[in-house]
């Protein structure tokens, strides 16, 4: 009886350790503009490219402080989809129909996602914003974080 227990939590165990590697992310990432007067962009971003972070990657010591030596031009990643979102403002001040446009842009892309598989996992934010007298730039921004089992 224990030698059944025992291979039964090692089956247990091992499904549970295949399942945790087999996930893949997406990161969708939405930029809205809180400049002033409509003069800002704003945009809903998703690559169709990959990388492999480990390509851009060095590690520094005392003894080396070699750098990665890998070209910028070959990191960036030109496959990617580029939603237009409204600017939070306009000229007359903060303008809620365009909030409430963004959202419903944002919901559909989240839908989709969801329609192909896709689980949202965690969503985070922040804010550069107006930083004092004279400065009247800013972003919001917002990264969706999507997995799937592969």
């Amino acid at each position: 009886m224990k030698k059944i227990m025992l291979f039964s939590l090692l089956l247990v165990a091992t499904i549970v350790s295949v399942n945790a590697q087999s996930v893949e992310y997406k990161i969708i990432t939405s930029v809205e503009s809180i400049v002033p007067n409509g003069l800002g962009r704003s945009r809903l971003m998703s690559t169709n490219d990959k990388r492999d972070y480990k390509e851009y990657t060095s590690t520094q010591t005392e003894e080396d402080n070699s750098r990665n030596k890998s070209n910028r031009k070959e990191m960036r990643v030109k496959g990617f989809d580029e939603t237009k979102l409204l600017n939070f403002y306009n000229i007359g001040g903060i303008r809620f129909q365009n909030i409430a446009t963004n959202d419903a842009i944002v919901t559909s892309k989240i839908n989709d996602m969801i329609k192909e598989g896709w689980e949202l996992a965690f969503v985070t934010s922040g804010v550069e914003s107006a930083g004092g007298k004279g400065d009247s730039n800013g972003i919001y921004i917002t990264r969706y974080i999507f997995k799937k089992k592969k």
